[in-house]
């Protein structure tokens, strides 16, 4: 296989892209949990309890989804380097081990959004069982 400087340079838009979407998971959860925090020390809910145990598990998948995003491209970058320099095979394996960071850091982010599904499912749940006592107190 020929690698070129400008094979490594390819992920970096897909990269750049994922680290934002990462990123903006993590606000949005920071956001959420924040809220979530206010409202168990006013109601001291177990359903809050457990939404703010799943956002903490999800929180830590998107840390490490970011970390292994930015080895990847750190990978790219010392590829990139190590060609420049002319040392072909390094920079081969390299790069192959930039893949397989962003490899790790995508089924990170398959799990986060599995866990994710089962918040929501939680969430359902509990307006469900609200509902259904509702029906059975009539």
């Amino acid at each position: 296989m020929e690698i070129t400087l400008t094979t490594p340079a390819l992920l970096f838009p897909a990269i750049s892209l994922l680290l934002l979407a990462f990123t903006n998971r993590f606000i949005a959860l920071a956001s959420l949990v924040r809220n979530l925090k206010e409202q168990y020390v006013r109601t001291h809910s177990t359903l809050l309890m457990s939404q703010i145990s799943n956002l903490r598990e999800r929180l830590i998948l998107i840390r490490n989804m970011q970390t292994l995003g930015i080895s990847s491209m750190f990978m790219c970058v010392l590829c990139m380097f190590v060609l420049f320099a002319g040392e072909l095979t390094i920079g081969k394996y390299l790069f192959a081990f930039s893949l397989v960071l962003l490899m790790a850091s995508l089924a990170l982010s398959i799990r986060e959004i599995q866990i994710s599904v089962n918040a929501l499912k939680i969430e359902l749940s509990d307006m469900e069982d609200r509902e259904n006592q509702k029906h059975q107190a009539l």
